[in-house]
């Protein structure tokens, strides 16, 4: 018989791992407001969350408390893409307000949407923590058919989540991309972007 407490508890906990602002739900409310590929920019972060969760529950784990220099690979990787990815919100912060405009009418493909997901996404040392191991670690505390319903409960959150932030970004993209409130977007972004990066280069170095 399915027991819901397992769903339930795995949709809390990827809830509470998934939400809180980091660069992967940056990058998806900025291409939601964007209205840039915002449903695939989704999509791509929840199979990946799917499959990562997928990896830490049924053992994965073991494979980065093992093997840290992996994780030392990724965090050095994630550093480099997230000081790039800051700059090019600074950049855009600090353009003319016509030239923001300009700039949000622009598309970009769905190969760089995609290119720009997977590496906001994979080479955040963080997601790794937060779905591998953590979640991962408490999904393999379960038994059977129940560490498959913890799972699915913790990638329904995922899913829910990410396709939430984006829906909503682009409904609000009227307001949210007005020029002066995207330039302060754009700001707080960088910052978040580089504070980031930062640690995981403290990381790296340490």
């Amino acid at each position: 018989m399915l027991s819901v407490w397992p769903l339930l508890r795995g949709f809390g906990l990827g809830a509470t791992m998934i939400i809180p602002i980091g660069a992967q739900n940056a990058y998806v409310l900025n291409q939601g407001i964007r209205r840039q590929h915002h449903l695939l920019t989704a999509s791509v972060c929840a199979i990946c969350d799917m499959l990562l969760i997928a990896l830490g529950v049924f053992g994965g784990g073991t494979l980065f408390a093992s093997h840290p220099t992996l994780l030392l690979a990724v965090s050095s990787g994630g550093a480099a893409f997230l000081f790039w990815y800051g700059f090019l919100s600074l950049k855009s912060a600090l353009r003319a307000t016509d030239e923001v405009a300009d700039a949000q009418v622009t598309g970009t493909s769905r190969r760089a949407v995609i290119a720009g997901t997977l590496a906001v996404t994979l080479l955040n040392p963080h997601v790794y923590l937060d779905t591998v191991m953590i979640l991962g670690g408490i999904g393999g505390q379960f038994e059977g058919g129940d560490r498959v319903t913890f799972a699915a409960g913790t990638m329904i959150a995922s899913f829910a989540w990410f396709f939430a932030l984006s829906i909503g970004a682009a409904r609000l993209s009227p307001v949210l991309g007005r020029p002066k409130v995207r330039r302060w977007i754009d700001g707080v972004i960088w910052l978040m972007m580089w504070v980031i990066a930062f640690s995981l280069l403290k990381r790296v170095v340490m």
